[in-house]
């Protein structure tokens, strides 16, 4: 009997869902929480794990039975990658099944944004008509410039929803693009600091690894337009999200739509909470019900070619 963990604590309807993807001789368990101890429990005589947002640690890794781990999504920073290549387990991520999920958010954080829809509904559930409130900051996404901080499978997706709105798009990244795909992109390289400068909109859809860790903090946000906005769908950790409450409290920012937080679920205490130019969303942008049945059996293909010893995805493999 073949076990299988899903790391995030899930729902007994949950496990039913995903049961009819696997074979009839695999076990599928989950985690009793998110709590370490409970973590390397629930891993015990399983051969393959599936981690949504639960970090997979030194120690996970150890597990003698473990020989997989897949990531549900595409963000692997709380994968302890050097630690699976030490244990020989490997790594994979369904690498660009969100893009449009994830593209798709960015877009409504924006038009939510510059269109004040979340305050006027605020407003009006506590019994205000906030129209004039809202209209000074009210603006427009068409022909307005917008930054692609990282423009890998989730920002070429931003990229063409935006080419309906006749949007200027500037993007960076490490390794700038070939001339090609920028044209299909319709996007132009800029330096961090230019597209910053110049952009109405910033998005950041980048990784979070050791060169995107704190990339907008407080000189990074003093660069931006007071009234450009910026919205953060890539990892809570790219951003200082303190820095960001102070510039947007201080009026040198017009409003943020963040998805991703430092600390998640979001704590009391984080500073973005209580600020009406600031929607917030619980990490939802890469849901999809419409891609639940693919993503599984993609994950469920790869496990059953580490089963198998026949190749899995290429481009799926992380270790």
């Amino acid at each position: 009997m073949t076990t299988i963990v899903l790391l995030d604590p899930a729902a007994p309807e949950r496990l039913d869902r995903i049961r009819p993807f696997m074979p009839q001789d695999w076990r599928l368990t989950t985690a009793a929480s998110r709590a370490p101890q409970d973590q390397l429990a629930a891993l015990q005589g399983a051969s393959f794990a599936i981690t949504g947002d639960v970090p997979v640690t030194e120690a996970m890794f150890a597990t003698p039975s473990l020989r997989a781990v897949h990531k549900w999504g595409v963000g692997y920073d709380g994968i302890d990658l050097d630690a699976a290549r030490r244990h020989g387990v490997r790594v994979f991520r369904t690498t660009g099944s969100n893009a449009v999920a994830v593209a798709e958010t960015v877009l409504g954080l924006i038009l939510a944004l510059n269109r004040n829809i979340v305050r006027g509904h605020v407003g009006i559930l506590n019994g205000r008509w906030p129209k004039g409130e809202v209209a000074a900051s009210s603006t427009i996404l068409s022909g307005r410039t917008v930054g692609i901080v990282g423009m890998g499978h989730i920002g070429k997706a931003l990229a063409g929803l935006l080419r309906g709105f006749g949007c200027p798009i500037l993007y960076t990244k490490r390794t700038p693009l070939p001339e090609a795909e920028e044209a299909e992109a319709g996007a132009r390289f800029a330096p961090l600091a230019e597209l910053l400068a110049t952009s109405d909109v910033v998005t950041l859809n980048c990784e979070l690894n050791d060169s995107t860790r704190d990339l907008i903090g407080r000189d990074q946000l003093a660069l931006m337009k007071p009234d450009a906005i910026l919205v953060n769908a890539a990892r809570g950790g790219v951003l200082v999200e303190a820095d960001l409450a102070e510039a947007i409290r201080a009026g040198r920012l017009r409003g943020a739509g963040i998805d991703v937080f430092s600390v998640e679920p979001i704590t009391p205490d984080n500073p973005l909470l209580g600020q009406d130019r600031v929607v917030l969303t619980p990490h939802l942008a890469a849901l999809d019900a419409g891609g639940f049945a693919p993503s599984v059996t993609r994950m469920v293909e790869n496990l059953l070619a580490v089963q198998n010893g026949t190749p899995p995805r290429q481009i799926d493999i992380l270790v």
